[in-house]
């Protein structure tokens, strides 16, 4: 049994996506979380603040670290966050001399946020892929039936008379544009998380702006100073999430009123009826307005997690975890109907 919708045992076959869930997976989230560590500890060395063979010995323990997650998962329960005991797990994997410089002037917020920054970036890149994907299905429908007519309808009447390349291009082009915000997030949104202990980094003195551009460097993300209880990059995320997952349901909704018509479009692979065999249901078409209405509630959620009390939130970083991973699910699976619903499409508009 599950609590979400995106990894049911069966609701997950309309609505899961196993390339994104590998994203939020227990794995995904460690192995982020110690990448994190090794590339703190060489740009320490590198900067002259913890010994070399320190952090050479740090960086092989985290590439064959495995934690004991039954402890992580108790210990989370006291602590609130992972990273104390994945710190104290670690440590103890080090040994020796080293151990004490594992995770040295860092603090749970700089792990968990640089984690969730690594994923999200992986995550932008596959929805920029498949906003790509989608476009290209969209084009051929443009190449392949343009220039026939359709009905234009303003406020659900008939208006005047468009043509099917009319109605693609407000398909088309807000889904180039959500592409290149993803792709340009990389070097505007993604960036590393290091503050310490209260943002000032006060450990690492005069070396700290240092240390952050090259841990920055080594995860390849971009250098911002600390933004623990600044996130607006966060709900940038989320908000572009919502727009594509807006303009997904845009095109569905569209699609489903054709359907009703009759007469202006022709789709394959409908859904079945229990009660009535011969209907085929327009259900990619629908789910794409349910999770359209679902990311820009969520939205909603993500601002309230933007107000964070004095230099750190537990209230407003919890709300964040629940929220971020169900966005990201909805939006990968209104990706995956959308480019299935767009090869769906047998014709478009009165020849």
């Amino acid at each position: 049994m599950t609590y979400s919708a995106f990894d049911h045992p069966y609701l997950s076959g309309l609505l899961g996506d196993e390339a994104v869930a590998a994203e939020f997976s227990t794995a995904a989230d460690i192995h982020a979380m110690l990448s994190f560590e090794a590339a703190l500890a060489r740009a320490e060395a590198i900067h002259g603040v913890i010994p070399e063979s320190a952090a050479d010995r740090i960086t092989e323990a985290c590439r064959g670290f495995s934690p004991d997650v039954a402890a992580l998962r108790r210990a989370m329960a006291v602590d609130g966050v992972v990273v104390p005991e994945l710190v104290r797990q670690l440590r103890a994997a080090v040994g020796g001399e080293a151990a004490a410089h594992v995770h040295f002037g860092a603090t749970s917020q700089d792990v968990i946020d640089t984690s969730l920054m690594l994923r999200m970036k992986a995550v932008a890149e596959l929805f920029g892929t498949r906003l790509g994907d989608v476009v290209s299905v969209l084009e051929e429908c443009d190449d392949r039936w343009g220039e026939r007519m359709l009905m234009g309808r303003t406020r659900m009447q008939a208006a005047i008379p468009i043509t099917v390349s009319d109605r693609l291009r407000t398909w088309i082009e807000p889904l180039l544009d959500h592409k290149d915000r993803l792709q340009a997030m990389d070097r505007d949104l993604f960036a590393v998380q290091f503050g310490g202990a209260a943002g000032t980094l006060d450990k690492l003195k005069d070396r700290a702006g240092d240390v952050r551009a090259t841990l920055a460097e080594e995860l390849a993300l971009a250098d911002f100073p600390q933004w623990h209880s600044q996130r607006s990059e966060v709900a940038d995320f989320a908000n572009a999430l919502s727009l594509v997952t807006g303009s997904l349901g845009k095109f569905g909704q569209d699609v489903a009123l054709m359907a009703q018509q009759g007469d202006e479009i022709e789709l394959a692979g409908g859904g079945g009826s229990s009660a009535m065999p011969h209907k085929q249901n327009p259900v990619a078409a629908e789910v794409l307005v349910a999770l359209a209405r679902f990311n820009a509630t969520q939205l909603s959620g993500i601002h309230h997690a933007l107000v964070h009390e004095q230099e750190r939130s537990g209230a407003a970083w919890t709300l964040e975890w629940l929220i971020m991973p169900q966005m990201a699910g909805a939006t990968a699976a209104a990706l995956r109907l959308a480019a299935e619903l767009a090869g769906n499409i047998r014709r478009l508009g009165s020849a």
